[in-house]
């Protein structure tokens, strides 16, 4: 399993502490049991939303060496002593 990103960790640390403020305003419970199914819900929806946080992509190893297309063809091939006698005769 991947790492987390620090965009996903903020994004579902802030929807826990916002849910949790919101949901015990909205309430106005006082027990215990009451807090602790907020807490637990809060928690659950700050997973599911650091969890549908998109993932960076990641690039594949071999294309930081690839050269992509246009490049090669503005690119002159080098000159050898055969191609230089081929093309004087």
């Amino acid at each position: 399993m991947p790492r987390p990103t620090a965009v996903q960790l903020t994004s579902g640390s802030v929807t826990v502490v916002v849910s949790t403020i919101a949901m015990l305003l909205l309430s106005q419970t006082s027990t215990g049991l009451g807090v602790a199914v907020i807490s637990a819900a809060a928690l659950a929806l700050g997973l599911l939303v650091a969890l549908t946080v998109p993932m960076p992509k990641r690039r594949r190893r071999g294309s930081d060496t690839a050269v992509d297309a246009p490049t090669a063809a503005r690119v002159p091939a080098p000159r050898t002593a055969a191609a230089e006698h081929s093309v004087h005769h």
